[in-house]
């Protein structure tokens, strides 16, 4: 597992900000998505400060602060600009306070300014570092969007995950990834995509590297996908006993997420593709509550009930 970094300048890219002074410290780095709103710290409570956080200044802020009297305000923006600090942003375009600046310089804390209003940029700042800061990894495997899941397909090299997606997509499903997914820890979701390098790109033995956007359009690729069911294909084995009735319940656990498992055997004559889209289907119905598995065991359980009945009398 692995963590994305992130510094200073990268948000400055991102999201166009506009850096005032401080430049000598625009590689710190940002550990946290948390942003912090020092409010408590303009009037003086610096006990708990967050200073590991990106230190947002919006109006409430900024009016309060002008109520001060000069001597504090030199105070309030020296503390503020710790040496943790990896930057201070000021919202709606306003003007940056002369001693801000000054402390700024002096303890080389990036000060940067955006023309958004605060709440709609503190939104937009937090989703680009959730998602920059979001755990990730990276499994081999397949990831394909067939009716709007996301199915992550495993196995050993060989067995016939490429192939099996090249007939999901004739079929008009989506390819995601191709032999590496890289994926990202986002909230409770898994989010799987392509590494840059093989985007849109599938690998069949005997045929080579095919481009599946040019092949099939633009409908037929997606960028990103959230994984909700795993496909693990395994070269049947005859001494291993299968499950008949859906009833057994396997997960896989990646990163910090248990995701649903099916054990698939792949064997000469089965239609594998076909039987991942009604795996896909199925799953989609388990979440709207309807278990056919469930529903044909409370069935059965009722006739030997009513067997057992009938026989006592």
């Amino acid at each position: 597992m692995a963590l994305d970094q992130v510094s200073t300048k990268d948000i400055i890219e991102a999201l166009h900000l506009t850096l005032i002074s401080g430049e000598e410290g625009i590689g710190r780095h940002i550990l946290t998505s948390d942003i912090s709103r020092p409010g408590l710290e303009m009037a003086g409570y610096f006990t708990h400060y967050p200073a590991e956080r990106v230190q947002l200044l919006g109006k409430t802020e900024l009016s309060f602060y002008e109520l001060l009297s000069e001597e504090i305000q030199i105070d309030r923006m020296n503390k503020l600009c710790s040496k943790e600090t990896p930057a201070i942003i000021v919202s709606h375009d306003m003007e940056v306070p002369k001693a801000l600046v000054e402390a700024s310089k002096k303890h080389q804390v990036p000060v940067l300014t955006t023309k958004l209003p605060t709440t709609r940029f503190s939104s937009q700042l937090t989703n680009y570092l959730e998602s920059r800061l979001a755990p990730s990894t990276a499994m081999h495997g397949v990831l394909v969007d067939i009716y709007g899941i996301g199915v992550l397909l495993t196995g050993k090299s060989g067995v016939g995950k490429s192939e099996t997606a090249l007939e999901l997509i004739k079929k008009g499903h989506r390819l995601v990834a191709d032999d590496c997914v890289e994926i990202r820890q986002e909230g409770e979701s898994l989010i799987g995509s392509a590494p840059p390098l093989i985007n849109h790109l599938l690998e069949i033995r005997g045929l080579g590297i095919i481009d599946i956007m040019t092949l099939f359009g633009a409908s037929a690729v997606r960028k990103h996908k959230r994984i909700s069911l795993v496909v693990d294909l395994e070269i049947w084995d005859s001494d291993k006993t299968y499950d008949r009735l859906g009833l057994e319940t396997e997960t896989l656990k990646i990163i910090d997420t248990e995701l649903p498992k099916l054990t698939i055997p792949v064997r000469p004559g089965r239609n594998l593709s076909d039987i991942i889209e009604v795996a896909a289907m199925n799953h989609r119905l388990k979440t709207l509550g309807v278990n056919a598995a469930e529903e044909f065991s409370k069935r059965l359980n009722r006739v030997i009930e009513e067997k057992d009945e009938s026989g006592l009398k």
